[in-house]
């Protein structure tokens, strides 16, 4: 499960910032992840909330937007939506489709008290 080490990296990155900007405790944590990611929504809200007792993320909403993917299809010259990787395109049917969208994880937005 990656996911556990994926929230001790958000964990990190929040507590540097904490340390940066001086403040002590995050109430909120937007995060977005894209379908493409290869990481699991419920498994990494799980492992966030797992470890954020005794630190500054501790009761923090954790809110996460999930991002729809997208793929360049050569055959089609044209960006089509994708659901998961290995799908074929949804116009030509075509695996010629090179990721363009969704494949994210990034911090959105910290609500803090300082």
């Amino acid at each position: 499960m990656h996911e556990a080490s994926l929230a001790g990296g958000i964990l990190k990155l929040v507590e540097d910032a904490a340390r940066r900007e001086g403040f002590r405790r995050v109430t909120a944590l937007r995060l977005e992840a894209g379908r493409l990611a290869g990481v699991e929504v419920r498994a990494l809200r799980f492992a966030l909330e797992a470890i954020a007792p005794g630190t500054v993320m501790q009761g923090a909403e954790i809110a996460i937007d999930e991002t729809e993917g997208q793929a360049w299809c050569l055959p089609c010259a044209a960006t089509v939506p994708l659901a998961r990787r290995g799908d074929p395109c949804p116009r030509c049917a075509s695996h010629q489709l090179q990721p363009t969208g969704g494949t994210e994880l990034r911090v959105l937005d910290l609500l803090v008290d300082d």
